[in-house]
C-alpha cells in the first residue's frame, strides 16, 4: 500500500489531501496557509516526513475550455519544486471546477460560507486526488492525458 499526497496549489492557500493506492480513496488533510514559496515547501516537507508518500499529485488548473491561465504555470512550477526537493514522482491531475465542487459538498454538510472557507482547499485537494485515483495512469510518467478527465 502506497501513500499519495495531493495538492490544490494556491497563491495564499494550498489544500492537501492524502490517500492510499490500495484503497483508492482520498481524504482532505490540511491547508497550508502561506503565500511564501519557501514556507509552503517547509510545510510540505513536514507532511512528507510524517506521511512518507511514494507519490505526489498536483492539481493542474485550466480554464473550463482546457486553456491554460496564469495559475497553470505557477502550479507547474510548484510541481517542479516538489520533484526537485523531495526526489519523488510528481504527477498532475485535472482540477477544473474542483473548488466549485468542494464548496457544493461543504454546503451539503450544512457549512456556511464563513465556516467552509478554511476547508475548501483541502476538499478540493481531495477531489484532485480522487480524480487521479479514478482514472488510469502510468506511474512511470509525470502526467499522461489519461490523468486528465475529459
Amino acid at each position: 500500500m502506497s501513500v499519495v499526497l495531493a495538492f490544490d496549489f494556491g497563491e495564499k492557500r494550498t489544500g492537501v489531501a492524502v490517500g492510499e493506492t490500495a484503497l483508492l480513496c482520498a481524504h482532505p488533510l490540511t491547508v497550508i496557509q502561506t503565500g511564501n514559496d519557501d514556507e509552503r515547501l517547509e510545510a510540505v516537507a513536514r507532511l512528507v516526513l510524517e506521511w512518507r508518500p511514494e507519490l505526489l499529485v498536483v492539481g493542474h488548473p485550466l480554464h473550463v475550455d482546457g486553456a491554460a491561465h496564469p495559475m497553470t504555470l505557477r502550479a507547474r512550477a510548484f510541481a517542479a519544486r516538489l520533484r526537485q526537493r523531495f526526489a519523488l514522482p510528481v504527477q498532475e491531475a485535472d482540477e477544473r471546477l474542483t473548488s466549485r465542487e468542494a464548496k457544493a459538498r461543504l454546503r451539503e454538510t450544512g457549512k456556511t460560507a464563513r465556516n467552509m472557507k478554511p476547508r475548501i482547499d483541502a476538499v478540493a485537494a481531495q477531489l484532485i486526488l480522487q480524480t487521479w485515483f479514478d482514472h488510469p495512469h502510468d506511474l512511470s510518467n509525470e502526467c499522461l492525458p489519461s490523468c486528465v478527465p475529459a
